[in-house]
């Protein structure tokens, strides 16, 4: 036997105190105690397999004992934390009444920021999830530029037959972009346009500083940065603020010819107001991709307008296997009694 090594007959009591303790250490909380976790899945019904499979893999990796549902009726009072999509079965959670946190699958918290159901007292925490940044700040980047460079145009060319003749191509320095939203993908997003050299302004609701952006709140500063931009973004959370923020008035202080990309909430625009303003050319075209009513109605007018490109709500969807890892740390965080991650503000509604 080597000097490194302690026989069995001479270890100290030390010895087996860091072997009990340590290994405890090494343990999750539910796992230390030996008492079960029990969660719901409470999100869109088709995708449990998905997410059954990604949480499982998820708790694994933090050593989480959990037993995972999508059961509404089993035992609700035995729930610990609730896995939740607006477009899920979940209404009422007035029957989960031990339910220590309920965490959004999603970005906004449509559908249970306001449900009177939910106790004040329960945690309610956003999906902000690197994948969901990702496939956002691509969407909004890549309709920048498609704006930006006049893709469309250089399309309609090619369908007729004709090579137009046109100058050098604009360079982003020479183009203005206004993002709506300063939270985690508004962010984002603007800076990944700064890194391309585009003019980038931001607004919110209240003060806020974000390098490379000029920054504008409050009413006046609404009229500003819709002034000044080319290309307008709409990445605002679904509040009684935010409403219909796109509306006649807005609209007539855009600058003519604007571009509007919304991949935020549809609830931001009053479409009739967009559409007339699509009519008349004060916005040269525009990029939805959420509606107040989805799937957009066949006899919607958005279907019929030339200059109106729409995506089925794609910017910037949740995957299961990254947003699994965020539902895991936040399960591991409470058990542990740490703070949680993207804990959500219910009076504002983000």
């Amino acid at each position: 036997m080597s000097r490194g090594m302690i026989s069995g007959a001479r270890r100290p009591s030390w010895f087996f105190a860091f072997l009990i303790f340590g290994s405890v250490r090494s343990l999750s909380p539910s796992a230390a105690t030996g008492q079960r976790i029990h969660a719901l899945y409470a999100g869109y019904p088709q995708r449990y397999d998905e997410y059954h499979q990604a949480l499982q893999e998820a708790f694994k990796e933090m050593h989480l004992d959990v037993c995972l549902t999508d059961d509404l009726s089993e035992s609700p009072e035995s729930i610990d934390y609730i896995i939740y999509s607006p477009n899920g079965p979940l209404k009422d959670f007035s029957p989960f009444c031990n339910a220590k946190v309920v965490m959004s699958l999603r970005a906004g918290l449509e559908g249970v920021a306001t449900n009177p159901t939910l106790p004040r007292t329960v945690p309610l925490t956003r999906m902000v999830d690197p994948s969901l940044r990702e496939g956002m700040v691509e969407y909004v980047v890549g309709n920048v530029m498609r704006y930006h460079l006049n893709m469309d145009l250089l399309w309609r060319s090619k369908n007729a037959g004709e090579w137009m003749q046109s100058e050098s191509m604009p360079l982003a320095r020479q183009c203005a972009v206004g993002i709506l939203g300063l939270g985690e993908l508004g962010g984002s997003c603007a800076d990944a346009l700064v890194q391309l050299g585009f003019q980038v302004y931001g607004w919110s609701r209240s003060p806020r500083d974000h390098e490379g952006v000029l920054c504008y709140h409050g009413p006046t500063g609404l009229g500003q940065v819709l002034q000044e931009s080319d290309i307008l973004v709409l990445l605002l959370p679904n509040t009684p603020e935010t409403h219909d923020i796109i509306n006649r008035d807005t609209l007539a202080q855009c600058k003519p010819g604007i571009r509007i990309i919304n991949s935020g909430r549809g609830s931001a625009i009053d479409e009739d107001a967009l559409l007339e303003a699509l009519d008349n050319g004060t916005v040269a075209g525009a990029t939805l991709d959420v509606f107040k009513t989805e799937p957009l109605p066949k006899d919607h007018g958005f279907w019929k307008q030339p200059n109106v490109l729409i995506t089925p709500h794609i910017a910037a969807k949740t995957r299961a296997h990254s947003a699994c890892k965020v539902i895991a740390e936040n399960i591991r965080r409470a058990e542990a009694g740490e703070p949680l991650l993207y804990v959500a503000d219910r009076d504002t509604g983000y």
